[in-house]
């Protein structure tokens, strides 16, 4: 029997021994869950955008020339208007420098034409050729020269050189106000400095501009007649680029 109570008793304590041991590992991980909880203050962010924006003039030119044609014969329509183009390729392509005139064909369509009674009793079809380059007078004349096609679109606009300028300078403007703004936002707030926490730089936007068609078609006739100047102006136009983001406040 005391053989029998005194197992019991070891038993017991060994039991407890282990009872007190969890409890132990369980506060100290409980005291590790705690320990490593933030407990810096949380930054103020925020949104900001800054533009730079400058005006200049078009130095770039971009001409269309089209026509189409009708007919009943698929064959003969597509014959006119290959006939059409090459014309006025033989005129434009001997006239083709680098950046001050580059040649481009642009789309050849032929397509059928249908009745009242859903068949088809013809064909239609059409051709583009567009110009475009720096020498404004030299693409007037080959417009005015190309009679077999038809002046259509006129645009001036920026050559991608003046482009690619422009976006570089006007970027380096733009994270430099955008710096500022963020530098001004930090101490508005009552903080000492910002961190950028997220920034998306812009491309140019404009450039682009347009004209009349019956007066550049006046213009090209009339420098194919007389030789004279073209009597055009591309004008100006307003460029900008943005810097938008957002910056945490320390």
């Amino acid at each position: 029997m005391a053989q029998h109570m005194r197992n019991r008793s070891a038993y017991s304590i060994a039991r407890n021994l282990v009872l007190v041991s969890v409890a132990g590992i369980f506060i100290a991980n409980l005291s590790h869950a705690q320990t490593v909880e933030p407990t810096g203050p949380t930054m103020a962010r925020v949104t900001l955008s800054a533009t730079a924006a400058t005006e200049v003039p078009h130095d770039w030119m971009t001409i269309q020339l089209s026509t189409t044609r009708d007919g009943t014969d698929a064959n003969a329509v597509q014959s006119q208007l290959k006939a059409a183009l090459q014309a006025a390729l033989a005129v434009a392509k001997p006239k083709a420098e680098g950046e001050r005139l580059a040649v481009h064909t642009g789309s050849f369509q032929l397509s059928p034409r249908y009745g009242r009674d859903g068949k088809i009793n013809g064909w239609q079809g059409s051709v583009a050729l567009t110009l475009e380059g720096r020498d404004f007078e030299r693409l007037a004349s080959v417009a005015g020269q190309a009679t077999t096609l038809t002046l259509g679109d006129v645009a001036f606009g920026l050559s991608p050189q003046a482009r690619t300028a422009l976006e570089t300078d006007l970027q380096a403007q733009a994270i430099e106000r955008f710096r500022a703004k963020a530098q001004q936002s930090a101490v508005s707030f009552g903080y000492t400095g910002y961190r950028v926490a997220q920034v998306v730089v812009g491309a140019v936007d404009g450039g682009g501009g347009s004209m009349p068609r019956p007066m550049l078609a006046m213009a090209a006739r009339s420098v194919m007649a007389e030789a004279a100047p073209v009597p055009a102006e591309p004008g100006r136009s307003r460029v900008q680029l943005t810097v938008s983001g957002s910056v945490a406040l320390h």
